[in-house]
């Protein structure tokens, strides 16, 4: 087992791992920019050390200064969390080179499951239902014109690379394929460094189902259920569930073989997540795999049971997993609320700047995973998420009454959030009764997105 894990990361992922590697009696070391000089993980890790100045790519996007800082304090795994250089193939290359344990997947296997064109391509060799497309990368917007008239208009547009919602564009027609392809296209090469893209077909309305999966290095792989992200804006999701109300049990087996047969495909190893999109007529499509923990993984937690970052570590470490499918069982129903701090009435802006009060709600059935606190000064230079809200409950009726308490209870003061905003969906008609899909706020809130 680990002697001493360096956190890569920030915000309350970085306490969330710090907490766990704590209840496993291993040391911590916390990286921090100068602008998280006082942020709760630094308090929380043995050790602490600055990797620079506050923007990201000096500091927790710097790979040489991590792999430093790893060095010198004398860890021998680094958990890169999510975001920044969690799915950064080279950086889990170079960790494998400094002989330090990368607490995800291979290299090789984030690089060929980054490449959303290659990631196509082989789920379609494991037979892998996918959205109809391309199955090569294309970088022309002439062949990608042909390409979208032979699929069929309306058509999705994405980058091969990156995700976050960025390089992605619907075209309706051939009229506005051409801006919407260069458009993506420039996105890409702005955030990911990358031309290449692909096309597929649009799958009107679907809903945004992902598995969570476990995988060891002797070839065994379970599936922990399934996540409902349908609540997204601008592909940013807002709120998940567990389980998705409009999957039957035969569905979720067929889509649990499918998640695990995507897994072993690649050979995967550690947490990660499949994603499918589901339509009108419960018909799924792989959509990409996300090799690293996920943001909502706790709603994962809540109903199964399982401790997923020490899960984690324990891959890592090269322990085999102690649990098969047939033991694992879900129960209840669980809700991830994502508090941020941003105004939705001015295109959800992000609001930084000084908390001058909280007060965190509790109760049975209740989680939150923070890492602010009063006078905390939050800053403009990363993600606005502030905490996540999650409950359990017996159903999913009981989860959303329970939702709508905590939050009731939950006080952020003196900076904008989207508290208000959630209350909202959640006493939305359309969402008590589960009929929701990906243009859910589109639909029920266009105030919101002008």
């Amino acid at each position: 087992m680990f002697q001493k894990i360096l956190v890569a990361n920030r915000g309350e992922i970085a306490v969330r791992i710090i907490r766990a590697c704590r209840e496993m009696g291993i040391k911590t070391v916390a990286v921090y920019s100068e602008a998280d000089k006082d942020a709760l993980h630094t308090l929380l890790a043995d050790e602490a050390i600055c990797i620079g100045p506050a923007p990201s790519s000096k500091s927790y996007l710097d790979m040489e200064r991590i792999l430093t800082a790893t060095v010198a304090m004398k860890a021998d795994a680094i958990h890169p969390g999510f975001g920044f250089l969690s799915e950064n193939a080279r950086f889990a290359e170079l960790c494998e080179k400094c002989k330090i344990t990368f607490i995800g997947p291979s290299a090789s296997v984030i690089h060929k499951m980054g490449n959303k064109s290659e990631a196509r391509k082989t789920m379609m060799e494991a037979g892998v239902p996918v959205v109809p497309g391309t199955k090569e990368s294309v970088t022309d917007v002439k062949r990608g014109l042909e390409l979208a008239k032979a699929i069929g208009f309306p058509v999705m547009i994405k980058a091969s690379s990156g995700g976050g919602g960025k390089g992605m564009r619907v075209s309706r027609s051939e009229e506005d394929f051409s801006g919407n392809f260069q458009n993506a296209q420039q996105e890409s090469i702005k955030g990911f460094s990358d031309d290449t893209m692909y096309i597929e077909k649009y799958i009107e309305k679907p809903r945004h189902v992902e598995f969570q999966i476990l995988a060891d290095k002797f070839g065994n792989v379970v599936h922990l259920g399934e996540r409902d992200c349908s609540i997204q804006r601008r592909h940013q999701k807002v709120l998940e569930e567990s389980p998705c109300i409009a999957i039957s049990d035969e569905l979720r087996e067929q889509m649990g073989e499918a998640a695990i047969a995507a897994a072993k495909a690649v050979h995967y190893e550690n947490a990660g997540t499949i994603e499918f999109l589901l339509d009108k007529n419960n018909q799924f499509y792989f959509m990409e795999m996300n090799t690293r923990i996920q943001v909502e993984h706790p709603v994962t937690e809540m109903v199964s049971g399982f401790d997923l970052i020490k899960e984690q570590i324990l891959i890592a470490a090269g322990e085999k997993l102690n649990i098969n499918q047939k033991r694992i069982i879900l129960r209840g129903h669980a809700i991830e609320c994502r508090i941020n701090a941003e105004n939705p009435k001015k295109n959800f802006m992000p609001c930084p700047g000084r908390i001058t009060n909280v007060h965190i709600p509790g109760g049975n059935g209740v989680r939150v995973d923070t890492h602010i606190y009063n006078d905390y000064q939050v800053p403009a230079n990363y993600d606005s998420m502030l905490l996540k809200l999650i409950v359990h409950g017996k159903d999913r009726e009981e989860a959303i009454a329970k939702m709508r308490s905590a939050l009731g209870e939950l006080i952020i003061e003196g900076i904008e959030t989207n508290l208000d905003f959630l209350y909202e969906i959640l006493d939305n008609q359309a969402f008590e009764s589960g009929n929701t899909d990906t243009d859910f706020i589109a639909s029920q809130f266009p105030e919101y997105c002008k």
